[in-house]
Protein backbone atom coordinates (compact mmCIF):
# COMPACT_ATOMS: atom_id res chain seq x y z
CA UNK A 1 0.00 0.00 0.00
CA UNK A 2 1.51 3.33 -1.05
CA UNK A 3 1.92 6.02 1.57
CA UNK A 4 0.38 9.31 0.50
CA UNK A 5 2.43 11.87 2.41
CA UNK A 6 0.69 14.83 0.78
CA UNK A 7 -2.73 13.78 2.02
CA UNK A 8 -1.42 13.02 5.50
CA UNK A 9 0.33 16.37 5.66
CA UNK A 10 -2.77 18.31 4.60
CA UNK A 11 -4.90 16.50 7.19
CA UNK A 12 -2.45 17.30 9.95
CA UNK A 13 -2.06 20.84 8.66
CA UNK A 14 -5.84 21.34 8.63
CA UNK A 15 -6.16 19.99 12.16
CA UNK A 16 -3.30 22.22 13.31
CA UNK A 17 -4.85 25.36 11.83
CA UNK A 18 -8.24 24.45 13.27
CA UNK A 19 -6.77 24.04 16.74
CA UNK A 20 -4.82 27.26 16.29
CA UNK A 21 -7.97 29.09 15.24
CA UNK A 22 -9.86 27.74 18.25
CA UNK A 23 -7.19 29.12 20.54
CA UNK A 24 -6.89 32.51 18.85
CA UNK A 25 -10.50 33.24 17.85
CA UNK A 26 -11.89 33.90 21.39
CA UNK A 27 -9.05 36.31 22.12
CA UNK A 28 -9.65 38.21 18.89
CA UNK A 29 -13.37 38.45 19.53
CA UNK A 30 -12.79 39.64 23.10
CA UNK A 31 -10.26 42.20 21.87
CA UNK A 32 -12.68 43.46 19.23
CA UNK A 33 -15.39 44.02 21.85
CA UNK A 34 -12.99 46.07 24.00
CA UNK A 35 -11.76 48.38 21.24
CA UNK A 36 -13.26 51.88 21.23
CA UNK A 37 -14.75 53.31 18.06
CA UNK A 38 -11.94 54.42 15.75
CA UNK A 39 -12.28 58.19 15.17
CA UNK A 40 -10.37 57.87 11.88
CA UNK A 41 -12.72 55.28 10.46
CA UNK A 42 -14.50 56.50 7.38
CA UNK A 43 -18.27 56.38 7.62
CA UNK A 44 -19.88 56.61 4.22
CA UNK A 45 -23.38 58.04 4.02
CA UNK A 46 -26.17 55.86 2.73
CA UNK A 47 -26.45 56.16 -1.05
CA UNK A 48 -29.40 58.18 -2.26
CA UNK A 49 -32.52 56.26 -3.05
CA UNK A 50 -32.48 54.99 -6.58
CA UNK A 51 -35.09 53.42 -8.79
CA UNK A 52 -33.66 49.92 -8.38
CA UNK A 53 -33.82 50.14 -4.56
CA UNK A 54 -37.26 48.78 -3.73
CA UNK A 55 -39.04 49.73 -0.55
CA UNK A 56 -40.71 47.25 1.74
CA UNK A 57 -44.31 47.82 2.93
CA UNK A 58 -42.92 49.24 6.19
CA UNK A 59 -41.00 51.90 4.20
CA UNK A 60 -37.53 50.46 4.74
CA UNK A 61 -35.06 49.75 1.95
CA UNK A 62 -35.07 46.15 0.77
CA UNK A 63 -31.29 46.23 0.19
CA UNK A 64 -30.67 47.52 3.72
CA UNK A 65 -32.84 44.81 5.23
CA UNK A 66 -31.09 42.12 3.21
CA UNK A 67 -27.69 43.47 4.30
CA UNK A 68 -28.80 43.49 7.94
CA UNK A 69 -30.05 39.91 7.68
CA UNK A 70 -26.80 38.79 6.04
CA UNK A 71 -24.87 40.43 8.87
CA UNK A 72 -27.00 38.68 11.50
CA UNK A 73 -26.49 35.35 9.69
CA UNK A 74 -22.72 35.89 9.54
CA UNK A 75 -22.63 36.65 13.29
CA UNK A 76 -24.68 33.53 14.01
CA UNK A 77 -22.34 31.42 11.87
CA UNK A 78 -19.31 32.96 13.59
CA UNK A 79 -20.74 31.96 16.96
CA UNK A 80 -21.28 28.43 15.63
CA UNK A 81 -17.72 28.38 14.33
CA UNK A 82 -16.41 29.45 17.70
CA UNK A 83 -18.39 26.81 19.59
CA UNK A 84 -17.36 24.08 17.11
CA UNK A 85 -13.69 25.06 17.44
CA UNK A 86 -13.94 25.02 21.24
CA UNK A 87 -15.56 21.58 21.14
CA UNK A 88 -12.75 20.37 18.89
CA UNK A 89 -10.14 21.74 21.28
CA UNK A 90 -11.83 20.08 24.27
CA UNK A 91 -12.07 16.73 22.49
CA UNK A 92 -8.41 16.93 21.43
CA UNK A 93 -7.40 17.59 25.02
CA UNK A 94 -9.43 14.61 26.20
CA UNK A 95 -8.05 12.33 23.48
CA UNK A 96 -4.45 12.44 24.67
CA UNK A 97 -1.12 12.90 22.96
CA UNK A 98 -1.00 10.08 20.42
CA UNK A 99 -4.66 9.34 19.69
CA UNK A 100 -6.87 11.28 17.29
CA UNK A 101 -10.45 10.02 17.12
CA UNK A 102 -11.93 9.74 13.63
CA UNK A 103 -14.86 11.92 14.69
CA UNK A 104 -12.48 14.83 15.11
CA UNK A 105 -11.59 14.72 11.44
CA UNK A 106 -15.29 15.06 10.61
CA UNK A 107 -15.51 18.00 13.00
CA UNK A 108 -12.57 19.73 11.29
CA UNK A 109 -14.34 19.30 7.93
CA UNK A 110 -17.51 20.82 9.39
CA UNK A 111 -15.49 23.75 10.74
CA UNK A 112 -13.88 24.30 7.34
CA UNK A 113 -17.30 24.28 5.62
CA UNK A 114 -18.64 26.77 8.14
CA UNK A 115 -15.60 29.03 7.68
CA UNK A 116 -16.06 28.92 3.88
CA UNK A 117 -19.74 29.79 4.24
CA UNK A 118 -18.88 32.80 6.44
CA UNK A 119 -16.22 33.93 3.98
CA UNK A 120 -18.70 33.64 1.12
CA UNK A 121 -21.26 35.78 2.94
CA UNK A 122 -18.68 38.41 3.76
CA UNK A 123 -17.44 38.55 0.16
CA UNK A 124 -20.91 38.95 -1.31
Amino acid sequence: MAYDSNRMGSTRRGAFFTVLASAVMPRLLARQEQLPEDPHRLHLPNPPDSDDDKKLPNGKSQKDEIAKQDHRDALKDAESLLSEAQELRDQLQKAGDFVVPVGLLKKTEDIEKLARRIRGKLKA
